[in-house]
């Protein structure tokens, strides 16, 4: 088969489609070689020339000069699907909600989530609203739907109306390079950032469905237990934490309060759909006890996941949520959401919480950070959740669908 991928977000990895795509191009030629593959791209993104054995085509729109939106769109009904015709593919695989409504040839789309069908604030302006429509009337013109989760496949026959059984589900995975590092590599990184001897960590973005600020109030009720003589965090013998440098940096562990690390690219403006976790910490009163790395590089994050107890990501919908599997690959236990794709990517490596209930999730951080035998049978059953994910895998059942479509003409 000639199959012809749209490559829209084709180095955009700070995105999930750009992951998705970037992962599953670099094991499609593998697993199956028999197949032809080509990745079309907008031409105003740079062009790798060939990829993993796969054809690469910058194309053009109209709209290049004008605006990258309008370029997007026009990109995803035009561009591609004449694209497809004209070089006579027998298959196109959009692997991101995009699909042309007025396919030329089978296809095959991606959808992670029907998140701006399900939560207000993802609705957008007007625009964004008619973009949701379009694409959402595309996918039922498409042969064929793909999703990364049990819980996203639900949703998308519920909110779309689709049949689920044209929806296949192929999780994604973690990267390799998510995997369990060496004492020396946390400790390089535990210098970088200036991090505690021992903390919690949540790594992740700031929208209101990821529940920075339930975290922080959940956290804020862990500390109310705390005696005074404890409301300092631990911080590493050759580490002081930012402005606090009378104090002494080798506190014994008992003497310590638990800590919050919160790790990722902070808001650029504090408002309802990105609150400021700096603020909210001020507020609460727990500035002493949260300590924010800002961006991390992708090379540190196994060294970052590995310093920490746990991983804490009490996110109110996830369509996959990939840092909780990085986690797990890293041998880390993770507490997160008993709701959306999130217990069935955890299985029996974390605690699942309510991500409403403050209590429960203060609750099930203060036993993960006193409970040392729990820790150890939860980093045990991480490794080995981890391990059920693969993308090998995904490229595998990928092909799988490609097949079943084709067969179906």
């Amino acid at each position: 088969m000639r199959i012809i991928l749209n490559g829209w977000f084709w180095g955009q990895t700070a995105t999930g489609s750009g992951q998705y795509l970037s992962h599953l191009l670099a094991h499609l030629p593998e697993v199956t070689p028999e197949h032809e593959y080509l990745l079309t791209l907008w031409c105003g993104h740079a062009s790798p020339g060939r990829l993993h054995g796969c054809r690469v085509l910058p194309l053009a729109t109209p709209f290049d000069r004008v605006s990258e939106n309008l370029s997007k769109v026009w990109f995803e009904q035009v561009t591609f699907p004449r694209a497809c015709r004209r070089l006579k593919a027998d298959l196109a695989h959009v692997p991101h909600w995009g699909s042309p409504l007025r396919p030329t040839v089978p296809t095959v789309v991606t959808i992670h989530d029907v998140i701006p069908l399900l939560l207000p604030p993802y609705r957008g302006a007007l625009l964004v609203r008619l973009y949701t429509r379009l694409v959402a009337a595309a996918a039922h013109r498409a042969a064929g739907v793909i999703t990364v989760s049990h819980a996203s496949r639900r949703d998308i026959s519920t909110h779309l109306g689709l049949p689920a059984e044209r929806v296949w589900v192929t999780h994604e995975a973690a990267p390799a390079s998510m995997r369990r590092v060496n004492p020396a590599q946390v400790d390089a990184v535990r210098r970088k950032y200036s991090l505690p001897e021992r903390f919690l960590l949540y790594l992740g973005g700031f929208d209101v469905r990821k529940n920075v600020a339930g975290l922080l109030a959940a956290f804020a009720k862990v500390l109310e237990g705390i005696p005074s003589t404890a409301s300092v965090p631990c911080w590493a013998p050759d580490q002081q934490p930012p402005g606090a440098g009378q104090r002494s940096g080798n506190r014994l562990e008992q003497e310590c309060c638990p800590a919050l690390v919160i790790a990722g690219r902070l808001p650029q403006r504090d408002g309802d759909f990105t609150p400021d976790p700096r603020r909210i910490a001020r507020e609460l009163g727990i500035e002493s006890c949260v300590h924010f790395t800002g961006w991390v590089d992708e090379a540190d994050k196994p060294a970052l996941y590995a310093a920490a107890v746990t991983l804490v990501f009490p996110s109110h919908y996830e369509g996959f949520g990939l840092p909780v599997l990085e986690a797990l690959a890293c041998g880390v236990p993770v507490i997160t959401s008993d709701v959306s794709s999130l217990p069935e990517i955890v299985g029996q490596a974390g605690l699942l919480v309510s991500p409403d209930d403050e209590a429960e999730l203060a609750a099930a951080m203060e036993q993960i950070w006193h409970d040392v035998a729990l820790r150890e049978r939860l980093r045990g059953e991480a490794l080995a959740q981890a391990a059920r994910f693969s993308w090998q895998q995904t490229a595998q059942a990928t092909a799988e669908v490609y097949a079943a479509v084709h067969a179906k003409g």
